[in-house]
């Protein structure tokens, strides 16, 4: 089985601190990450005037526009990140959420892949701008019904992996519904075609990415964190025991296995010792 491509999600998890972001790309790097990826908003943009002057506490401010502001990074300062990335050896991914920010990440960095959040998905405008960049794209699927996956995937030109994926922080394990990755891939996979399949983890344990392997993912992205209880909507969502995780996907890949059934030479003697006849060939 080939490695997996895995995504150390940061986020919005370092709220607004370069510092903590480092960390975090430290402890991506430390877990044996193939990458991390950032987030990116115009915050006038996706968000309503209305919405930014509601009151809202947080370690920014009294209101929804101040919170926003202060988990926002500016373009110096993914530039920065952009390079202490690389330096470690980890692509560099970003999730722009607006038009404005995909041009501010095509005209300031060389991100590996643009990452089309599921909140976009069904945004056509911003899928064939996405287009222009001749980038390839990693998909997530949370919130969108069949019709609207196809149609976005008929709209994007350099689609490399589709991840199966449920919009809900944390998911219920009930939820998670990690048999979506087959059908993906009965439908992706095959022929003249061949998209990559994976899965974007919002559930707070480390089996499901897990067993996402299991069945076959390619891409697993989950969302990294230094301490759940940190403030942040996302944390909760998120993974503290990165390498453990990546541990564990790492000796999954070694167990799927290649479905060929085999007599490994560690069994032969273990035969020779136990079998007194064998008269059925």
């Amino acid at each position: 089985m080939n490695k997996t491509y895995v995504i150390a999600e940061i986020g919005i998890n370092h709220n607004g601190d370069i510092d903590l972001a480092k960390q975090l790309i430290d402890k991506a790097k430390q877990s044996d990450c193939d990458a991390v990826k950032f987030q990116k908003r115009d915050i006038d943009v996706v968000y309503s005037q209305e919405e930014l002057d509601t009151p809202r506490q947080s370690p920014f401010g009294t209101t929804t526009r101040e919170q926003k502001n202060g988990i926002e990074f500016d373009i110096l300062e993914f530039q920065e990140l952009e390079k202490y990335s690389n330096n470690l050896g980890l692509d560099f991914i970003v999730s722009c959420w607006d038009w404005n920010s995909l041009d501010d990440v095509e005209d300031n960095l060389n991100v590996k892949y643009h990452k089309v959040a599921s909140a976009m998905l069904t945004d056509k405008g911003f899928l064939e701008k996405l287009n222009d960049t001749g980038k390839p794209v990693i998909v997530s699927v949370g919130m969108a019904t069949e019709e609207e996956i196809d149609a976005a995937l008929d709209i994007l030109d350099n689609v490399e992996y589709v991840l199966a994926c449920t919009s809900t922080y944390p998911t219920k394990a009930e939820e998670i519904n990690l048999r979506y990755i087959t059908t993906l891939k009965e439908k992706l996979q095959g022929g003249d075609t061949w998209t990559g399949v994976g899965f974007s983890n919002h559930y707070n344990g480390l089996d499901a990415c897990v067993g996402s392997v299991a069945l076959g993912a390619e891409c697993v992205e989950f969302h990294i964190t230094m301490d759940r209880t940190m403030y942040g909507s996302d944390q909760p969502a998120s993974i503290e025991d990165a390498d453990d995780l990546v541990n564990a996907i790492r000796q999954m890949e070694l167990m799927v296995g290649d479905g060929i059934k085999k007599v490994y030479d560690t069994e032969k003697p273990i035969a020779a010792k136990l079998r007194k006849v064998n008269d059925i060939i």
